[in-house]
């Protein structure tokens, strides 16, 4: 059966009310017969005074129909009149009302517009196509928007709207499509393929999906697409559900101490997961309990709106030295609904500290301070002790010290000590007793951070410290230290060396000093106990192994004779001036050649000498005489340390001793005689044979005491 649908659109305009897309069609679908509403918001809601009338029909007789109001300041009456309970100037931005009959629910919307909104309101109401799914020309399909409250409870599934085709559903199917339906998360919405209800099969979460855009067709038997699709929006309502929730923490604000009334402490922003636009999600700020409470219970405001905590008392009551506590806790409330009774809540705790400034000026504990010190002595004498008022974790507590007058030879020096702040006085440099036997200092302490303006330091700021400097019997001090002296080595024993001189720095105990050996790592020295005269015991060497560097150190101590007596001790340094004691030495001493060697080079030798230049090199190197018809061998000066053996020809297997001799250039020249031996060999393929050689050992030196012997002999 075909039959036609009439649409009506009728705008009515009044003062209240503005009324739209009013439709009427040919078949009853349940629920409010207008979901949206637009109402002019009026100087104040009056008491029983009707606002706008609501229709509702579940088509079914309206059976044990009951209407929510989502502010307890208003009703609906079973007409579907809505009025205030009483008088109310402030209520939102908007109010929805629920309806539940036998056999139907729905949910409408009434937004409070301000006057200044209601052109701009209109304005988007008329949007016809993309709002409110109304065509403005002619089609098939008439897929008008759904709304559906979230949080609804079983059974399911519910019948929530209804397609209409004009053309009659007369052997064709109504197929429905989209996220919520044939896509994740499926199966949430089905349409009835024969009269195009709309059902929903669970419970919604606005907070998950507030908007579902499904697209409706209708196909025939077959599947083919007749008409459409058309894009069917369903809007998921939003209830209050979803408590503020405080998620930045932990909140610490810091506030100066003396700060003006008004001050800005910190802001306080809680989240609510309800939808923005209503006042589900409009949240105001209240303060619930401040701890501590004194010295007022009203230290803070907060701005119920912004969240923004500001202080409330005078600057004099926020004074961080007289509180019982420089932290204070708030405990914060964050309501939605706008502040409503019904309103869910959240809550927080706001930690705000009082931060010092510096508005104490250290002080010390007592005007002089009293100190005694060895003379001689160095380290900390004395401890000054300071009060302050302020922060101890801050640069308006921590102390800084300074000695601003009685300290010409920076003798002293003081330093604060981080723990206890108190100022610690030392001695740097030791004093004298006999030269100054008292010492006073005036010491000025300040703070690490400035003070405020208004405030100075004043005379207790300073304070004087007395020192008293006790004697004690020092011990002799030579002079020069250390001693320095140039002697030849070799002197004569008994030669004087020097004469040591040490004073007693007690001048006014009139002592006598006594000397003594303290090192003396040789055995060289001695000392006159009573005038300090230092001689020799022995040689100066200065090729001992205990002379560095030419320089032989010893030690002597001065002793006075205080009870008990006090030693000082004294550096002789003795350079040691070279002469010329020591022969050179030769080497190598030994060296080998192949009997049927060509190159006849034998060695080449070397000479040191332990003495000093000029008593060392250019070194002389000399054979002693050859005996025989023909030399063997003869010794070349290369340079002025070494020299070269060469035969002057090849001998046989054998062992030979050459005496060589080399002379230093010192004055007068010392010369020393050294024995070369020198191994012949047999060399074949690269290898050399010495073996035998000791048993065919030839000494020129041994044949030269022979023939000796036998002249001697002749003439006896």
């Amino acid at each position: 059966k075909e039959w036609m649908l009439k649409v009506y659109f009728c705008f009515f305009f009044s003062p209240q009310v503005l009324l739209l897309a009013c439709a009427e069609d040919l078949e009853c679908v349940p629920g409010f017969q207008q979901k949206v509403f637009y109402i002019e918001k009026p100087f104040k809601f009056t008491e029983d005074r009707l606002i706008l009338n609501l229709k509702f029909d579940d088509c079914k007789g309206n059976n044990k129909l009951n209407f929510e109001v989502s502010n307890p300041d208003f009703r609906v009456e079973l007409d579907g009149n809505l009025v205030a309970l009483k008088n109310v100037s402030e209520v939102g931005r908007a109010l929805f009302v629920h309806a539940r009959s036998e056999h139907a629910e729905d949910m409408a919307e009434i937004f409070i517009l301000e006057a200044n909104e209601k052109r701009g309101a209109l304005k988007e109401i008329l949007k016809l196509e993309g709002n409110l799914g109304i065509p403005r020309q002619k089609r098939a399909i008439l897929a008008t928007p759904i709304l559906i409250p979230e949080n609804q409870r079983p059974p399911f599934p519910r019948l929530v709207g209804k397609v209409i085709r004009s053309e009659g559903t007369e052997g064709v199917k109504f197929r429905l499509s989209g996220k919520g339906v044939d896509q994740d998360p499926k199966g949430i919405f089905r349409i009835n393929e024969m009269n195009g209800d709309v059902s929903v099969t669970r419970t919604l979460d606005r907070e998950a999906i507030a908007n579902y855009e499904l697209e409706v067709e209708v196909v025939d038997m077959n599947g083919k697409t007749i008409d459409g699709p058309v894009r069917l929006d369903i809007a998921v309502i939003d209830q209050n559900d979803n408590r503020p929730m405080f998620k930045e923490g932990p909140y610490v604000g810091h506030v100066m101490e003396g700060s003006a009334t008004g001050t800005t402490v910190m802001r306080m922003a809680a989240f609510d997961a309800d939808d923005a636009s209503t006042d589900n999600a409009l949240l105001r700020y209240n303060i619930l309990k401040q701890t501590p409470t004194k010295p007022s219970p009203n230290m803070f405001y907060i701005d119920p709106e912004k969240g923004d905590i500001v202080t409330v008392v005078s600057p004099a009551l926020l004074d961080r030295e007289t509180m019982e506590s420089p932290k204070y806790e708030l405990v914060i409330e964050a309501k939605d609904m706008g502040g409503m009774d019904v309103g869910l809540t959240g809550t927080a705790t706001a930690t705000i500290l009082i931060d010092d400034k510096n508005d104490h000026a250290p002080e010390f504990t007592k005007k002089e301070f009293q100190a005694t010190v060895k003379e001689g002595v160095t380290g900390v004498i004395v401890n000054l002790t300071v009060g302050d008022r302020d922060d101890p974790a801050t640069g308006a507590w921590r102390a800084v010290y300074s000695i601003i007058n009685g300290n010409p030879g920076q003798s002293f020096e003081i330093h604060t000590n981080p723990q206890t702040n108190e100022g610690m006085l030392s001695v740097v440099k030791p004093l004298d007793y006999e030269i100054s036997a008292f010492h006073t200092l005036l010491i000025k302490v300040e703070n690490e951070d400035p003070l405020i303006p208004d405030i100075a330091y004043g005379p207790s700021s300073t304070a004087t410290v007395q020192i008293t400097v006790e004697d004690v019997n020092e011990g002799p001090v030579f002079h020069p230290n250390p001693m320095t002296v140039t002697k030849q080595e070799n002197i004569p024993v008994g030669s004087v060396v020097l004469t040591v001189n040490a004073t007693d720095p007690d001048t006014l105990q009139h002592q006598t000093i006594r000397y003594s050996v303290y090192k003396d790592p040789a055995g060289w020295l001695e000392i006159n106990p009573t005038n300090g005269t230092v001689g020799t015991t022995a040689v100066l060497d200065r090729e001992s192994p205990f002379v560095h560097n030419n320089v032989y150190t010893a030690l002597f101590l001065a002793i006075d004779s205080g009870n008990p007596p006090a030693t000082g001790t004294g550096t002789l340094h003795i350079t040691l001036e070279d002469v010329n004691d020591n022969v050179p030495s030769l080497y190598p001493t030994l060296a080998k050649v192949c009997d049927d060697a060509k190159d006849l080079r034998v060695v080449v030798l070397g000479a040191s000498d332990k003495d000093l230049h000029p008593n060392t090199d250019p070194f002389k190197f000399e054979l002693s005489k050859q005996s025989g018809p023909e030399k063997l061998w003869r010794i070349n000066r290369l340079n002025n340390t070494h020299a070269q053996v060469i035969l002057l020809q090849n001998l046989k297997k054998a062992n030979y001793n050459i005496p060589i001799s080399v002379t230093d250039s010192g004055k007068p020249p010392l010369t020393n005689t050294t024995e070369l031996r020198l191994q012949v060999c047999t060399c074949k393929k690269s290898k050399m044979d010495c073996s035998a050689t000791d048993a065919l050992h030839i000494s020129l030196t041994l044949i030269l005491l022979s023939l000796l012997s036998l002249f001697c002999k002749s003439f006896a």
